[in-house]
């Protein structure tokens, strides 16, 4: 019977092919299990049975060794392979990684980090880069403030820095905000009578504005340029500062921006009244016609073409303009915008800066195409 057995088992190689297969599978799932964790440095092997008896037993432990080997060389270049989701601890920051010797191969990458510091911190303060200043911009600046002195402009009396003057610094930055936001596209005597007609029935006030309903709030600010927008973002405004400020405004520009019917203008003009935080200048139609004229001020990347946006006249000035000057030049151009460099016929032969404006009596208008044009003599 034993002599049949071996005859069977000797007649059959495809029989000893399938085992010597099914035991190396075995040997390779058991590799690749090893691979997924890099400290397991030996493998351990299923007993088997071998009836190829013409094969030496050194040939199955030269495999063996082999299939260890292979292991223990993927476990330790593991972090190499494609495929293989690492432990969230490699991920974790350690100072002492930073200063072993292999953070020492790669000098380049230890390099790189401090110089992409620097340049993040560059597009940073970009827009506070000081450009060139141009010609004789502080005889004009003296000159302006000389014709100003007068205090006679409607922003001088009814701006919106008169808003709730009286009132306690809570209420009165309450007052600002509100008469800042009723100031676009609308003149100062328009603002400055629609603010006192709120104070007049005590809605300068974020409650009682949340209270009023909505058409009488636009009734009481007309004719306010807009004013049925205006009266809705001025209630959402109210339930905003009454709801996140304990009925205080916001305090930063970003939060200010943040409510509907403020733009950039308005924020900073806010920010220099409300908490003489002067983070910008505050251009306005005036501030933006005027520093055009007087060349002043170019679009970003040129030197002839003007500003088109009071956001880019904003960023030009505040390249050169000295920042002591950034809040006292929005009163002063607007008063001088609303006296002397009207929109409409400026008046230039009243202007004691007509011998350095480069726009001098190129947009003025007269009605008498006779009247000669006189320069000023005044000289600063």
């Amino acid at each position: 019977m034993h002599l049949a057995l071996l005859s069977v088992i000797r007649i059959s190689p495809a029989a000893m092919t399938s085992t010597r297969s099914a035991t190396s599978a075995s040997r390779m799932v058991r590799a690749s299990r090893a691979d997924l964790n890099p400290v397991v440095r030996e493998v351990k092997h299923e007993a088997s049975v071998s009836f190829n008896i013409s094969k030496p037993e050194s040939t199955a432990s030269v495999k063996r060794k082999r299939v260890k080997r292979e292991v223990e060389v993927t476990g330790e270049h593991l972090e190499k392979q494609v495929g293989i989701v690492p432990d969230i601890e490699d991920f974790r920051y350690d100072k002492t990684k930073a200063l072993t010797p292999s953070s020492k191969a790669m000098p380049s990458l230890a390099l790189r980090l401090p110089s992409s510091v620097k340049v993040e911190k560059k597009v940073r303060v970009s827009s506070v880069i000081k450009a060139e200043a141009p010609e004789h911009w502080e005889a004009v600046l003296r000159g302006i403030k000389n014709m100003r002195l007068s205090g006679q402009a409607p922003v001088d009396t009814k701006g919106c820095e008169k808003a709730g003057s009286l009132l306690p610094p809570k209420e009165r930055r309450f007052a600002v905000l509100i008469s800042t936001m009723m100031s676009s596209q609308t003149k100062d005597e328009v603002t400055h009578a629609a603010v006192e007609r709120l104070s007049e029935n005590g809605l300068l006030d974020p409650e009682a504005i949340i209270r009023t309903d909505e058409a009488t709030l636009a009734n009481l600010i007309k004719p306010v340029g807009f004013y049925q927008r205006k009266a809705q973002f001025i209630k959402e405004a109210s339930k905003i500062c009454l709801e996140r400020f304990g009925g205080d405004i916001p305090d930063s520009l970003n939060e200010l921006l943040a409510l509907r019917g403020v733009g950039p203008k308005m924020a900073h003009l806010v920010m220099s009244i409300a908490w003489k935080n002067t983070q910008g200048i505050c251009v306005d139609t005036h501030v933006h016609r005027i520093s055009n004229r007087l060349g002043w001020v170019f679009r970003e990347g040129t030197k002839k073409q003007k500003t088109t946006t009071p956001e880019q006249t904003r960023m030009s000035l505040e390249k050169w303009l000295p920042r002591d000057e950034w809040e006292p030049i929005n009163p002063l151009l607007v008063g001088f915008g609303q006296t002397i460099c009207t929109p409409l016929r400026p008046k230039c032969d009243l202007c004691g800066i007509n011998n350095i404006c480069p726009s001098a009596f190129k947009e003025s208008s007269s009605p008498n195409p006779k009247q000669k044009k006189t320069r000023s003599p005044w000289k600063f």
